[in-house]
């Protein structure tokens, strides 16, 4: 997997590696139920899942929330509210 600088990616690049990483996290998790015992997807399913989060936490550290409900912290001021939302871009 080619590291990239998760900092210098704009706001639509974040976005679309984070729905590139949920696709790899969701479908080696899918593969996962039917070859539990597979060490080498299990092995790229934690190393995607580790991407994933740290995307995200670079995304909402520059742009606010991607969800609410707890699974985010945010600054202040309460940045939930300020649009554009993610899904409205």
């Amino acid at each position: 997997m080619q590291e990239l600088d998760y900092e210098e990616l704009s706001r639509e690049e974040l976005k679309l590696q984070i729905q590139e990483l949920e696709f790899a996290v969701i479908e080696l998790n899918l593969f996962l139920d039917t070859h539990p015992t597979n060490q080498k997807a299990l092995m790229d399913y934690n190393m995607f899942s580790i991407e994933l989060n740290k995307t995200k936490n670079v995304y909402q550290k520059k742009y606010g929330p991607l969800t609410n409900f707890g699974y985010a912290l945010s600054s202040y001021p309460w940045k939930w509210v300020e649009s554009p939302w993610p899904w409205e871009e």
